[in-house]
């Protein structure tokens, strides 16, 4: 098939959904469609067979994880590219991430080609979430969300409280469950990266989180059951380190560590490539997903327990729509709660290869990118058949009705 996939954030970078819309197109080039990119001016382009990536025009540069202002005007400029694209091209499908729907509901309009929702998160709540101030306009905001599920051709849903969310606004819409997984493309060996005990000068467990630094993520969660338990991890010379974020997003965390007495024992190493992760996940003791918002399974945590380490993470649906306790130590979202959780793994390295192993042997089992394909090239492949019957629905009857 042509598809227009529609992608409105930098791309690409390594973040969450510029990370699951690389393997989205990865996964259709392998699958033999041919594929338009449309995404922001401001990302590095990366080549896969039957690949063609476009951007809006590219003085918009910083859009960060969110709704914001740039990302909003963002979007604006992707309308008047599409629609070129649209007029000149023979496209059978448009697969629209996140807020472009509205942009695929305006082409739908227009030239009559069909659209996919990829619902990579819940916009009316993340807005809410994000800005509290708008809370008085959620019904309206879950209105228009609603539209965007309601006029789709099929939803794909990166989690199961997505799934739900979906089918609330059209109970019989054709909904495919397709789970975030680890990324597998250019690992490095351990020895290209940072040794962190020799660079840091570590010796005790090391307690590692891995993402960006907006509050939902709950850094402040992680700083400060830490300043609770110091004493304890003192004993076991527990340190942190956290690897992601903005240098401003960095800066301040490191303020509030020295408010808290525990800035000799927390290290911000900044970002890292993704291709480096795995070797740091490999080398930590315990790893921390200690998000306090939010409802989509943040994209790491396949990878946290792809790498055997333990996992600490907070008892919200985010997570517990993948994790349960006997895989994942799981804590209410509360300082006290996060820090009892970790010092039992701290303590005990027997308890840390036990959770480590049950997580990776369950997302080896249901969170593989060979279940991923296998997911996606059945939800296009039901794609082409529905289309086909669209456009000639006599043949397709005529066939469905031969006996063999």
């Amino acid at each position: 098939m042509r598809v227009l996939l529609l992608a409105p954030h930098p791309f690409y970078q390594e973040r969450g959904t510029p990370i699951a819309t690389r393997l989205l197109i990865k996964t259709l080039s392998q699958r033999g469609d041919e594929i338009d990119v449309l995404t922001f001016g401001e990302g590095e382009n990366v080549y896969y067979p039957n690949v063609t990536i476009r951007r809006t025009p590219g003085f918009i540069r910083g859009i960060r994880p969110g709704f914001s202002f740039r990302k909003v005007l963002s979007d604006f400029m992707m309308i008047g590219v599409a629609t070129r694209m649209m007029a000149r091209g023979s496209y059978n499908i448009v697969h629209a991430v996140e807020e472009s729907a509205f942009i695929a509901i305006l082409l739908k309009a227009i030239f009559r080609v069909p659209y996919v929702y990829d619902m990579d998160s819940s916009l009316a709540q993340q807005m809410v979430e994000k800005m509290p101030y708008l809370r008085p306009l959620s019904p309206l905001l879950r209105h228009m969300e609603g539209i965007a599920v309601k006029r789709s051709m099929a939803v794909i849903a990166v989690c199961q409280a997505l799934v739900d969310t979906a089918r609330f606004y059209d109970e019989k819409k054709h909904i495919c469950l397709l789970h975030d997984v680890a990324d597998t493309e250019h690992r490095l060996p351990a020895t290209a990266v940072d040794n962190l005990r020799d660079a840091i000068g570590l010796q005790g467990p090391i307690l590692l989180y891995v993402g960006n630094l907006e509050p939902y993520q709950g850094i402040d969660l992680v700083l400060e059951s830490f300043a609770l338990s110091r004493q304890a991890m003192k004993l076991h010379q527990a340190q942190i380190v956290i690897i992601g974020g903005i240098q401003k997003d960095i800066d301040t965390y490191r303020a509030k560590c020295k408010r808290l007495s525990i800035d000799d024992a927390v290290h911000f190493l900044g970002p890292r490539p993704l291709s480096h992760l795995p070797a740091y996940l490999r080398q930590a003791d315990i790893l921390l997903s200690p998000r306090t918002q939010g409802d989509n399974t943040p994209m790491k945590l396949y990878a946290y327990l792809q790498s055997g380490k333990p996992v600490v993470a907070t008892d919200i649906y985010s997570h517990t729509q993948v994790l349960d306790s006997s895989i994942a130590q799981l804590a209410a979202p509360g300082a006290q709660s996060f820090a009892d959780a970790i010092m039992p793994l701290v303590k005990d390295p027997t308890l840390r290869a036990t959770l480590g192993a049950a997580g990776r042997k369950r997302v080896q089992h249901q969170y593989s990118y060979y279940a991923y394909k296998q997911k996606l090239h059945t939800f296009y492949g039901e794609l082409e058949l529905r289309l086909l019957a669209t456009t000639y629905p006599t043949a397709t009857r005529e066939s469905g009705d031969r006996q063999p």
